[in-house]
């Protein structure tokens, strides 16, 4: 592919662009799997930036928009600007069969009159024009395509979009690169990129270095849109294969415990590569103080969470009152949202861990800040939870072996078990199960009785 596809940086008109395609996008966006607000209309767009990368004279147009979509806080409020979303809109005079999935619509005033609009990354062109755009290093308006220039991107290689629903997007290069399109972004350093790049300057294994990155600069501010890393080609995330294993009535103890390994190479070479801290009374009252008030929203949302209120209360109270006696942890960067599905193991056996933008819902400051790494820990072990429920026949035993096996191998690559910081985890542990209650609740309401029985036992103080 030449560079020329990609035009020296040109900005399109976006009140005469976006107004056409108003209509369109209130409809599509909330059928999107990544769209956060869904239950609330869209009432309007403000445009961020609209970059053109590919002139629309032609068959095929490209254009790249950040868009801040506006709706109500609440159903029935009043609108205001919220979430700001990257979308790659291509534009043609009609969409092939094979790219209906993405159909935006068709356009029927405005400069695009008569031509259809669509979600691009389902085109393998529009695709391959990203990834040329790294591998050249190009800059097209705001937009900054960089990359590590130790690492060999090859031209021609064939993209296709990964369908499994997830909160971002993925285009598969090959079998040789898989890029991470992020689709709600925020201005400032994402840790997405930040901590993958921090883990290769440490030599870490367990985690793709990043090959290439995407950034938009608007006025002041900059964006993290899009990483590329290497594909680990014949992979299998955890959660499949874990589920595999359980169909099958397979042990998974071995696996666990080298997934505890794996997380306890990662969290050490954090702690190498990135500053730690200590977390005394002052910084232990406002982490037991956040947790403590999700729970009580948590617990208006969801009823049946009434008769374990006092009960999960407690394990934070019980935190709480160690960092009184003058108990202190170390804090360091962690993954933030680690669980089965963000785990990768090779053919080789090798565990890989991914995604590290934390939790997407919450602010970008607080997920940057450190965390004990019980955090991580937590996380993973409700994914146990999670697996052992969504077998054909629950197996609650199967959750507490593995359960189990992942403390132990973390303790043989931290050289410390987590158990033996029982009420930092049952707290950390606690405040994950009261997130997903509110999160069945309204999401997955069938899924409810998951964290429910978590909470049951957390609530009781119950060993993991």
């Amino acid at each position: 592919m030449a560079e020329a596809v990609i035009p020296s940086g040109t900005t399109s008109p976006t009140s005469h662009l976006l107004a056409s395609l108003d209509p369109l996008l209130r409809a599509w966006l909330p059928r999107q799997r990544w769209f956060a607000g869904k239950g609330r209309p869209v009432t309007g767009f403000t445009p961020v930036a609209v970059t053109e990368l590919l002139r629309p004279e032609g068959r095929l147009g490209l254009y790249h928009v950040l868009l801040q979509v506006h709706q109500p806080a609440t159903l029935g409020g009043p609108a205001h600007p919220g979430d700001c979303y990257q979308l790659l809109i291509g534009v043609r005079e009609a969409l092939p069969p094979r790219l209906a999935p993405a159909l935006i619509g068709h356009v029927e005033e405005g400069p695009f009159a008569g031509r259809t609009v669509y979600d691009a990354l389902y085109d393998p062109r529009p695709a391959e024009v990203l990834l040329e755009a790294l591998r050249s290093q190009a800059r097209v308006g705001g937009l900054r395509f960089e990359r590590d220039t130790g690492q060999e991107i090859r031209e021609g290689l064939v993209a296709r979009l990964m369908t499994a629903e997830q909160s971002n997007s993925s285009v598969v290069y090959g079998d040789t690169f898989i890029l991470k399109v992020l689709r709600r972004v925020v201005p400032g350093v994402n840790p997405d990129l930040e901590l993958p790049l921090a883990l290769a300057r440490e030599g870490c294994p367990r985690v793709p270095a990043p090959t290439a990155w995407l950034h938009a600069d608007v006025d002041t501010e900059s964006y993290v849109l899009a990483v590329l890393q290497p594909f680990v080609s014949g992979a299998t995330d955890g959660w499949e294969l874990a589920l595999r294993e359980l169909a099958k009535g397979e042990d998974f103890t071995a696996e666990a415990r080298a997934l505890g390994r794996a997380t306890a190479e990662v969290h050490t070479a954090l702690a190498r590569a990135l500053p730690t801290v200590t977390l005394g009374q002052a910084q232990l009252g406002l982490l037991v103080d956040g947790m403590t008030e999700r729970l009580a929203a948590a617990v208006q949302a969801v009823p049946a969470l009434l008769p374990y209120e006092s009960g999960l209360r407690s394990a934070y109270e019980a935190l709480g009152d160690l960092a009184a006696e003058g108990r202190t942890w170390t804090a360091q960067r962690v993954h933030g949202d680690l669980h089965l599905g963000q785990c990768l193991r090779a053919p080789s056996g090798d565990w890989s861990l991914i995604d590290f933008e934390g939790e997407p819902a919450r602010p970008l400051a607080e997920r940057r800040l450190p965390q004990p790494v019980a955090r991580d820990v937590a996380g993973m072990l409700r994914s146990f939870d999670y697996a052992a429920h969504s077998a054909s026949a629950p197996a609650a035993d199967w959750a507490h072996r593995c359960r189990a096996a992942y403390c132990s191998g973390y303790a043989e690559a931290a050289g410390r078990d987590p158990r033996t910081d029982p009420v930092l985890l049952r707290a950390y542990e606690t405040d994950k199960a009261v997130y997903e209650a509110v999160y069945e609740a309204r999401h997955r309401p069938d899924w409810l009785p998951v964290p429910l029985s978590a909470i049951r036992r957390l609530a009781a103080s119950e060993p993991i």
